[in-house]
């Protein structure tokens, strides 16, 4: 039966290797050759992540493979390192996966919270400039009411003291016409009387024209006192009326005013107790979006991944090709030492 034929990894056995493993023949040459195969894909799987772990990995099962008393005992510690490093790697995988869900929710939530307090703050900052300036305007309208008002009130006042001294003035006049009138009609009875008696002293023509011109005098002085007493009366009425009809007016205008000024300080008041709690919304929401900015920029620095400097980069890649220059050593002792092998053999078989 010929004998079975070795696989071409299984030239490992007289290069990486001890001898000791390929003494079984066919099936320890091609165990052997199943961890040469384990050890290049850890290799590739080095090169293609540029893992530090796989790396350094890889070298070990080269250590452990190549100097191993047994291959039973090598296997086993390369197999314990291997699972060790995919349980190291799994636990990772679900810790940064746990993370990254985490960071995700969290960040979607600070972002839109963070979004919201800002729409509410600026709502209220809108909101409280707005109410601001209305309690601004009533209270510049109300201090323009009042100034109205003190202005109508001492207007009021100088009509009121000008019609109390015009009033005073016409009650005396007219006490002095009356009294003037009185006396002159008094003095025109007597002296029409008089002069309408019959006397021995004086004839009848002397009489009659001395009474004449004293009447007719004082008859003058009567209408000229009758007509000024008329006029101031007249004109008394005429102010009294004008006072009354501006008193009126004022009256109205004073209580339309005041009716203003109380209604603009009432709205006031209450736009300024408005703007007070808008303020303290403010301050609250203001205060809450601080919070939220602050640990928005946290989670960010905590869950942005932060790219490897140039030392870091420089230092892996240099273990790496240490790694790649040590495999590719052990490689080529490995086929220096296949050499004399080769030889020997075809000796023999020439023989």
């Amino acid at each position: 039966m010929p004998n079975e034929p070795v696989p071409t990894d299984a030239l490992a056995c007289s290069s990486s290797f001890r001898w000791g493993f390929c003494d079984g023949g066919a099936a320890a040459a091609a165990a052997v050759a199943a961890d040469v195969e384990a050890l290049r894909i850890v290799r590739n799987l080095a090169m293609q992540g540029r893992s530090q772990e796989v790396s350094l990995l890889a070298s070990r099962m080269t250590s452990l493979l190549r100097h191993s008393s047994s291959r039973a005992a090598g296997f086993d510690k390369v197999k314990t390192l291997i699972e060790e490093l995919i349980a190291k790697l799994e636990k990772e995988a679900s810790e940064e996966a746990t993370k990254k869900a985490y960071c995700d929710k969290e960040l979607i939530e600070a972002t839109a919270k963070k979004e919201l307090r800002g729409d509410q703050v600026t709502k209220l900052s809108t909101k409280i400039e707005q109410t601001t300036a209305q309690e601004a305007k009533l209270k510049e309208e109300v201090a323009l009411l009042q100034k109205d008002l003190g202005a109508l009130l001492k207007s009021q006042a100088e009509m009121d003291k000008l019609r109390a001294e015009e009033s005073g003035l016409f009650t005396s006049t007219k006490a002095d016409l009356e009294k003037g009138l009185d006396a002159l009609r008094l003095a025109i009875k007597t002296l029409k009387e008089y002069y309408g008696k019959d006397s021995s002293e004086y004839s009848h023509e002397n009489k009659e024209g001395g009474a004449s011109g004293v009447i007719a005098l004082l008859e003058v002085c009567e209408s000229d006192f009758a007509k000024n007493l008329a006029e101031i009366t007249t004109t008394e009425e005429a102010a009294v009326a004008a006072y009354e009809e501006q008193s009126q007016k004022n009256s109205i205008e004073k209580t339309v005013k005041e009716g203003d000024i109380k209604y603009k300080t009432k709205e006031a008041t209450a736009l300024g107790k408005t703007a007070s709690e808008l303020k303290a919304d403010h301050s609250g929401l203001s205060e809450e979006l601080d919070a939220v900015v602050e640990y928005l920029q946290q989670l960010t620095a905590e869950c942005t991944i932060v790219p490897e400097t140039y030392e870091e980069t420089q230092k892996r890649r240099a273990s790496e090709i240490a790694g790649l220059k040590e495999a590719l050593a052990a490689l080529s002792s490995g086929s220096e030492a296949e050499a004399p092998s080769s030889s020997s053999s075809s000796s023999s078989s020439s023989s």
